[in-house]
């Protein structure tokens, strides 16, 4: 399975309050839709897989809140297509597909949202490295 492209079609972010005092940040992904499409660029042997999905990012008790919207595009073998297309069809996903879908979703979104906590200085929802000093013994 290889990632064809990858596009937000929403961008939401609010900043409701101005205290961080008790924050608590959650994530979450939800998938709404999973499709195969038809084209003919693709080998005989290949499908095209749409998702749509959205991605949460909630500062809680009611701070601030980012929603972000998107497509992917997946290509794989024709057996793997038929497989997710019938999983999702009772709403499932085979463990594999869920944790390489979920991090190309979560490699793209993390980035976009940091970028816009930035912008409007929030507290960043993920930890980024930091160097410290080391202690003498």
């Amino acid at each position: 399975m290889r990632l064809i492209t990858f596009n937000f079609k929403k961008i939401n972010i609010e900043r409701i309050s101005d205290s961080f005092k008790g924050v608590k940040i959650n994530s979450k992904i939800n998938i709404s839709n999973i499709k195969i499409l038809k084209t003919e660029t693709l080998q005989e042997k290949e499908g095209l897989i749409e998702v749509n999905f959205s991605y949460h990012v909630d500062y809680n008790p009611d701070i601030a809140k980012i929603e972000l919207g998107g497509r992917v595009l997946l290509v794989a073998d024709k057996k793997q297509t038929k497989e997710i297309a019938e999983m999702w069809e009772n709403k499932k996903m085979s463990e594999e597909f869920r944790i390489y879908l979920f991090n190309v979703i979560l490699r793209k979104a993390n980035i976009k949202a940091l970028e816009l906590e930035e912008e409007i200085s929030l507290p960043l929802h993920i930890p980024l490295p930091t160097l410290k000093k080391q202690k003498k013994e």
